[in-house]
């Protein structure tokens, strides 16, 4: 049920015989993190015996919550018997949640966790959603930002996304604006044409790691395919159609991208592009052998950066202790 948006279940319902409002009370309670059918207490029981629409919330099978920050990492089984995470945050401004988009992925991002297994398979768009329901309902707390950050590339499945994206913001259901949404991409540039065209309001980062090609080549196997220069110039592209900021994301590796020359060819790069560069220092990932930045080096990058005219700040990680930060979510995490 939660993988159907309101027109599709209008045709379900009215196909069935029954009238087309029941339909919009189905997506709302769906919404709300209803785990039953039986909890939508307006709807006749004899709908879902002649449509056979059911609850495929996914199942929360553990819980690590952080002592620091309060942030919580969710493990869910999905009907398949694939596990895959989330991650919900508190912040001054709202609860967001940052969800997964794939059971594992394919990308090879050198330092990342989550793809070390490579893919198993797409979410579907009911999947990605249920991740955000099941922590609301969970938390007894509403959930106003969305960061599709998780495992998987989100633009690796698109259609999927986009399904997400129109059920989130559907004012018969949870109504979340599409500026409280981000999606992030490690750069694949025909997609961001699409999603600039598609969702010209949604948040977009673009995980960038490092200023030359042969470095980021290193870091992350898709610029061979995609190289800097082409990745920049879709960016300008994105930012001239939709008149907002790309977000740039660089992890912050010692003795591979932290030092001055970095941030100098860095600069370089994105002078006159309107964007903001969100520095991440590496969270531990024991399989990859690299290491952190130290604080210093990551404040010296900052200003470095800022001297030079591109805005930048020091990601504030909320879970890092609990293995639920940046590039940490893994595919077979288990009870």
């Amino acid at each position: 049920m939660l993988n159907y948006e309101l027109s599709e279940l209008e045709n379900i319902v009215t196909a069935a015989g029954f009238p087309k409002f029941r339909a919009k009370q189905i997506f709302t309670w769906a919404s709300k993190g209803v785990s039953d059918v039986s909890e939508m207490k307006n709807v006749p029981a004899e709908i879902f015996d002649k449509t056979g629409l059911n609850i495929d919330m996914p199942k929360i099978v553990k819980i690590q919550e952080s002592e620091l920050y309060g942030t919580r990492k969710y493990l869910y089984a999905l009907a398949d018997g694939k596990n895959i995470e989330s991650v919900f945050m508190r912040y001054k401004f709202g609860n967001s949640i940052c969800v997964s988009s794939q059971a594992g992925c394919r990308m090879g991002c050198r330092f990342c966790a989550s793809g070390l297994l490579g893919l198993e398979r797409n979410l579907t768009a009911g999947e990605i959603y249920g991740q955000l329901l099941a922590a609301e309902r969970d938390t007894g707390e509403r959930i106003s930002h969305i960061v599709v950050m998780g495992t998987g590339e989100p633009f690796d499945n698109y259609d999927n996304l986009s399904k997400l994206i129109r059920l989130v913001n559907d004012k018969n259901g949870l109504n979340i604006g599409m500026r409280n949404i981000t999606v992030s991409t490690c750069g694949i540039v025909p997609m961001i044409d699409r999603f600039a065209e598609d969702f010209p309001q949604v948040n977009l980062a673009i995980s960038l790691h490092n200023s030359t090609n042969e470095e980021r080549s290193e870091l992350m196997p898709v610029n061979r395919s995609y190289p800097i220069d082409v990745l920049l110039e879709a960016c300008r592209r994105y930012t001239e159609k939709t008149s907002r900021r790309v977000t740039f994301e660089y992890t912050l590796v010692r003795g591979k991208n932290d030092d001055e020359k970095h941030a100098e060819r860095l600069a370089g790069l994105l002078k006159g592009l309107l964007c903001h560069v969100n520095l991440i220092p590496l969270n531990a990932v024991e399989e990859t052998g690299y290491a952190a930045s130290s604080k210093q080096a990551a404040s010296r990058f900052r200003d470095m950066l800022e001297k030079r005219g591109i805005p930048a700040t020091i990601r504030r990680e909320l879970g890092d202790d609990i293995d639920a930060a940046c590039g940490q979510l893994r595919l077979n995490s288990r009870p």
